[in-house]
């Protein structure tokens, strides 16, 4: 057993800490943790002397230790090799407790027998796997008396050693003779795999460059754990745990932080703090990076590092310190890609949103689909680019930025612009199509749509556009800053009916506010009416920017009526009387209501009369005038049945008065006739799609069952309610305080 190993034994035996045991021997604590880490050279007499006194060790034990200290200076196999030391692991160490807990787990498993462990930490450049893996084995080396064997592969270089060149290296570290080292390297990789068959060695086998590199030096049964780091999956080795290696939590990225810049420590910091950690990606070593350059300049604040990182076109060049930088780790990844790849790694800087698609990417590069999925997956295997799910993939943000630097620099301006803008033109096509499925008048696309990505139903347009907002909210603010106001309109236009499926998502607001700017640059003032509408009910519904929606729709009114636009005059007073009943002013808001149904009508717009009438009804329940509420959506009802609404906004206006009779029917006392409302809006795919109206619904059959007595099903109902309501940000507080409220009342 080696000496460090034995003497830990002893000490935890004993009961001792390293400070206990260095007050009771007069050796240093320090001297005592070098020797339990096989750090330090032998002993002397003295030293162990007093250590064995200290411990009060038997006879027979301290004639073990001397025969370990003697085999130490013999230089036997238990000799901790000079060669492939590990370099200092940092000792400001954050998180990773589930990384390193995995890889303890696989050295254990291999102590049960079998082939030897092996764990892969992968990820992209600076995530810190190099620092994972001598955390890992700083821990676990007093388990493996050959001792620990560190090699950096040198996978990022030009011309990577063989594994035979590795082998060679290994051997002279396990002392083996030159003499004795095989000729060929398949000889000198076997020869490694025998020796470490009969050793219980951890090795490290650091900056991997790829299957071919590694394999060779892994060894059989009976060995020692293999702890390997690369940027690359390495799917091609087989029988390996892989351990992918992401960006820390924002809590850690500021706890490393503050363990390396004394100002980050500072209560008053801790704002600006979270910001430099959000600005530095969560990766590790731009983190350090910060911290260090913080720590070395007395006269900075946490918030002038915050004012230098926030420059986009600066921030790679600021996370640089001495001889390394986050850009130049960035770099040796980006060499080893062939040149379609770094094309398409530059243009990924095009794209808006912070995740895309590969039917994304072909319009940023015109390349075959298929061929695209293929360059995709080179990017991941470098760890250039991320996966976010099986069809949807991710740019770390400080890659984005260093793609944005390739693409300024191996592109024209020109060429840089054309391609940008041709994106966002396409990008928007696709857009206004799947936005057309719930406009009336149109709905599938003409038969000679071939665009890149699906949208043969409306479920597939609605997908799309969720899932790639951020994506077109982008190319729809290249497009306004490129004057391409007529293609800002059209675009916002076609979203205008799907955007009552999404009212939760704020984005509106800046989609109706770039579209009523587009809108009067054109000189077109129905255009203008019309999108001043529309940007009233996004500053209202989505962002409760009460009094700016207010002012947007009655400019919008004033239009209208002095051009006799009796259609935009009825949707202005609705949507001002929308911005007073959320501010409270109900009876205002319904007098405006009123109002708007003869323009309405004048104008044959039967969507929009029918709406009215709902939104009658739903400001009368508000002011407590239920029976009043249930005669307005019984009319809603009929007038739904007599004039030719469109079949989507038909199903929509059919939910909402069916859910809001409901309500007012519970609100009446009229349990019974409530829960046959909801069952009949329950039929409907617009209320079992709709959260707003799915809470509502369900809040609805609590209150009806609760007052029938069913205690036990109304509880279900409104635990259903509390669980649907994070989906519903505008509404969420009323439905989950009202849920909750009414479940602690039947709970007591």
């Amino acid at each position: 057993m080696r000496l460090g190993t034995r003497l830990r034994e002893l000490r935890r035996a004993a009961g001792l800490t390293m400070e206990e045991l260095a007050e009771a021997s007069g050796v240093s604590s320090r001297a005592i943790s070098d020797m339990e880490r096989g750090h330090s050279r032998t002993p002397q007499p003295r030293t162990l002397a007093a250590l064995a006194t200290a411990l009060n060790v038997s006879d027979e034990e301290r004639r073990r230790l001397e025969e370990d200290v003697r085999a130490l200076r013999r230089g036997g196999t238990d000799a901790r090799p000079g060669l492939c030391e590990p370099p200092r692991s940092v000792a400001d160490f954050i998180g990773r407790a589930d990384e390193l807990a995995a890889v303890r787990r696989a050295a254990a498993d291999g102590r049960r027998g079998g082939p030897a462990p092996v764990v892969l930490v992968h990820g992209q450049a600076g995530v810190g796997k190099t620092t994972l893996v001598l955390r890992a084995a700083e821990a676990l080396r007093g388990d493996h008396p050959s001792g620990c064997l560190y090699v950096d592969l040198r996978g990022v270089d030009a011309a990577p050693p063989s594994a035979g060149d590795v082998a060679a290296r290994l051997l002279r570290a396990l002392h083996i003779p030159a003499r004795a080292v095989a000729g060929s390297d398949e000889e000198r990789c076997a020869q490694l795999r025998a020796v470490l068959r009969e050793r219980r060695c951890l090795l490290v086998l650091d900056n991997a460059a790829g299957e071919a590199q590694v394999r060779p030096l892994l060894p059989g049964a009976g060995a020692g754990p293999v702890l390997v780091t690369c940027r690359r999956v390495l799917s091609g080795l087989e029988g390996v745990r892989r351990l992918p290696l992401a960006p820390l939590t924002p809590e850690e990225s500021a706890a490393l932080l503050r363990t390396v810049a004394d100002q980050a420590a500072l209560p008053s910091a801790a704002g600006d703090v979270a910001e430099v950690s959000r600005l530095c990606g969560h990766l590790p070593l731009a983190l350090r990076i910060a911290g260090t350059r913080l720590s070395t300049r007395s006269g900075w604040s946490v918030r002038h590092l915050v004012e230098r990182l926030s420059d986009e076109d600066r921030r790679l060049a600021a996370l640089r310190t001495g001889d390394i930088g986050v850009g130049a780790a960035f770099a040796l990844s980006h060499a080893q890609l062939s040149g379609t790849a770094r094309r398409v790694f530059r243009r990924l800087a095009h794209l808006p949103g912070p995740d895309f698609t590969a039917p994304l990417v072909v319009l940023v590069t015109d390349d075959d689909p298929a061929d695209i999925m293929d360059v995709l997956e080179e990017l991941v295997e470098l760890g250039l680019l991320q996966t976010r799910a099986a069809d949807r993939y991710q740019l770390h943000d400080l890659l984005r930025l260093f793609a944005g630097e390739r693409l300024r620099g191996e592109e024209p301006e020109g060429e840089r612009a054309a391609v940008r803008l041709g994106m966002a033109r396409r990008l928007l096509e696709v857009t206004v199509t799947a936005g057309r499925w719930f406009e009336p008048g149109f709905g599938a696309p003409p038969p000679t749509w071939s665009g890149p990505v699906p949208l043969a139903t409306a479920d597939e347009a609605a997908h799309w556009l969720r899932s790639e907002a951020e994506n077109w909210l982008g190319a729809l603010r290249i497009a306004a800053g490129a004057g391409e106001d007529r293609l800002v309109v059209e675009t916002a236009e076609a979203l205008h009916w799907f955007s009552d499926t999404a009212i939760a998502w704020r984005g509106w607001y800046e989609v109706y506010g770039l579209s009523r700017r587009s809108a009067a640059a054109l000189g077109d003032r129905r255009l203008e009416a019309t999108h001043l509408n529309y940007f009233s009910w996004a500053a209202s519904a989505c962002a409760r920017r009460l009094d700016e929606a207010l002012a947007a729709a009655l400019a919008a009114r004033d239009i209208a009526v002095a051009d006799g636009d009796h259609k935009e005059e009825a949707w202005a007073l609705q949507y001002a009387a929308q911005s007073l009943s959320l501010e409270g002013r109900l009876e205002e808001a319904l007098e405006l209501l009123r109002q708007a149904l003869r323009p309405a009508d004048l104008a044959d717009d039967h969507d929009g009369y029918v709406h009215l009438l709902i939104r009658m009804g739903s400001a009368q329940e508000s002011q407590g005038h239920y029976e009043e509420a249930l005669a307005t959506f019984r009319q809603a009802l009929r007038e739904l049945t007599r004039r030719p609404v469109s079949a989507h906004q038909g199903e929509a206006a059919r939910a909402r008065i069916f859910v809001y009779s409901a309500y007012a029917l519970e609100l009446l006392g009229r349990h019974t006739e409530a829960l046959e409302q909801t069952a009949a809006a329950l039929s409907t795919t617009t209320a079992r799609e709709t959260p707003a109206l799915t809470c509502r619904v369900h809040l609805t059959r609590g209150l009806a069952l609760a007052g029938l007595g069913d205690h036990r099903a109304a509880r279900a109902e409104l635990t259903r309610v509390v669980e649907l309501a994070d989906g519903v940000p505008l509404y969420n507080r009323f439905f989950s305080d009202e849920a909750t409220r009414l479940l602690a009342s039947l709970d007591g």
